[in-house]
């Protein structure tokens, strides 16, 4: 099978999951498979593992065959049971298909199963293809199925992988979590060589972490919205994590939005279940919860990363102070506040793009090389000239060109230049402006009211507008108008949320309120009387 339970800290830039985990639920969850999982979470180590199977049925859902496609390994757990699943069939017949197309890595464990009775499918599971033969007796199309099954089942045990049938279990996942890991500082090193301009920024970061003394540290990275504070945080955590010098670590994600949605209290049990590694309710008020913080992490080397602060509560009780960490403990934290971050603490101010830097980031974007093709070269100045080095904009302005004629690139060109005096929000409003009324809609829709949500819920709600929802998600994400996080949620950066309600806020001024996300708005209608079209 495989779990939607996820760690909440996990990044890789070329795929959504580092792992996918395909097992026989009745086997191996509440044993190996489960404690595997939990390995790879504690290590870092993203995990898809469905735990929703049951609720399903026989047939595999859409979303699971996309998390196979979209993970980097693909980690099969036989076990005896493994082929009377046609679910784990049908699984790996996607997962062999991928490791052919898109160059996956697969690797087997054998739980509790002879390599060659898989391989040759034998004992166990000859007597399940026994039963699926039987049942597809009749049916042609059913009967090449079993076939594909075969010859991914041979295929897979083909493969070099884990013999797991004697040892100690603790050994072995220790292992296997340790293989996993040396693939995944692999695409670590990888986005690492495409991010522009960020190995500066990690070594000038690094200075101030000196991870390698033993006293507790916290250090802030400061810059303006949309400058790359998030990615350099992250790029950090995601290589300090792998080193294996911390005993645990996480990620606390837009540290402001989920604290405005959610509570500092539903962020101090994120905090505490994934530093302890047990998934618990721990504290029921922020108070209790700056007690709990220390009292059960003073004596533990940890890494955490709080992404955007904006309010002195956020660290007062989520770190409050060097003492509630153990020795070694870094803990970064990014905000476009510098005065939330103490005297005391190391401060790292991010800087714009150099010129040339702007240039590559842009191209990567706007032509998918570092190159810009001859026919835009004076255009591509024109846009990097106005993006002033901030990464932000020169992302969305490329996606936004991308693929684009000459025609379009000059009108776009014109909108950026007539904008050089505006704020970013304007500038970013360009995008917005080359969108299809019904992506606009969509797009206002997320930044008002959505933000957070997952992409099913969004797609629920909306669809029931009459909107085409997956086809305008797609859209704005190639425009990097909106991402999806590695739990499935809708996520936009401040700025682009930021231009979406300034676009709302400037059709209420033009007498058309369309959308209301505030008590203020809501009342001026109700008490005014005033009709808000949908």
């Amino acid at each position: 099978m495989a779990s939607s339970s996820v760690s909440t800290s996990q990044y890789s830039p070329q795929w959504k999951y580092i792992v996918f985990l395909s097992f026989r639920g009745k086997d191996t969850r509440q044993t190996f498979t489960g404690h595997l999982f939990k390995g790879l979470n504690n290590r870092g180590i993203f995990t898809f593992q469905d735990d929703k199977r049951l609720e399903y049925g026989d047939s595999v859902p859409k979303e699971l065959m996309k998390a196979i496609k979209e993970s980097k390994v693909a980690l099969v757990v036989f076990s005896k049971n493994y082929a009377t699943s046609r679910w784990c069939l049908d699984e790996l017949v996607k997962i062999m298909e991928c490791k052919d197309k898109n160059g996956q890595t697969v690797i087997p464990i054998f739980y509790d199963v002879d390599p060659s009775h898989v391989r040759n499918q034998r004992e166990s599971f000859a007597e399940a293809f026994s039963q699926h033969e039987l049942k597809y007796k009749d049916d042609c199309e059913g009967m090449q199925k079993v076939q594909g099954w075969r010859t991914a089942l041979t295929a897979a045990s083909n493969l070099k992988g884990y013999d797991i049938r004697d040892g100690i279990e603790s050994e072995n996942i220790q292992q296997i979590v340790d293989h996993i890991s040396k693939l995944y500082k692999s695409a670590y090193f990888l986005f690492s060589s495409q991010a522009v301009g960020i190995d500066t920024h990690i070594e000038k970061v690094e200075h101030l972490l000196e991870k390698e003394m033993d006293d507790v540290r916290i250090v802030g990275i400061w810059g303006m919205g949309g400058i790359g504070k998030t990615t350099i945080a992250t790029t950090i955590f995601h290589k300090y994590n792998l080193s294996g010098q911390f005993e645990a670590a996480c990620i606390l994600d837009d540290v402001k939005e989920n604290a405005k949605k959610n509570g500092l209290c539903f962020l101090q049990n994120i905090l505490l279940s994934e530093l302890l590694g047990e998934e618990d309710n721990y504290v029921k008020s922020k108070h209790v919860g700056k007690v709990m913080i220390p009292s059960r992490l003073c004596s533990k080397k940890v890494l955490i990363v709080l992404d955007d602060i904006d309010h002195s509560d956020h660290l007062e009780y989520l770190a409050g102070d060097l003492c509630w960490f153990g020795n070694g403990s870094r803990v970064i934290v990014t905000t476009r506040n510098r005065d939330l971050i103490k005297n005391d603490n190391a401060i790292y101010d991010v800087s714009t793009l150099p010129d040339h830097e702007a240039m590559q980031l842009f191209n990567q974007h706007a032509f998918k090389k570092e190159a810009p093709n001859e026919l835009f070269m004076n255009l591509s100045s024109e846009v990097v000239n106005h993006a002033k080095g901030l990464p932000l904009a020169l992302k969305v302005w490329g996606s936004l060109l991308h693929n684009k004629g000459l025609s379009r690139w000059e009108r776009t060109v014109i909108k950026i230049k007539k904008t050089s005096s505006l704020d970013i929000v304007e500038k970013l409003k360009i995008s917005y402006d080359g969108l299809e009324p019904e992506e606009q809609k969509i797009f206002l829709d997320l930044a008002c009211f959505f933000r957070g949500y997952t992409k099913k819920e969004v797609i629920q709600i909306l669809e029931s507008c009459d909107f085409e929802v997956e086809y305008g998600l797609d859209v704005l994400i190639d425009k990097s108008l909106v991402f999806i996080s590695k739990i499935d949620r809708i996520e936009i950066h401040d700025l682009m949320q930021d231009m979406g309600r300034y676009v709302v806020k400037l059709q209420k001024d033009s007498g058309e309120p369309s959308r209301l996300w505030n008590a203020e708005d809501f009342n001026e209608v109700m008490v005014n009387n005033m009709v808000t079209p949908i």
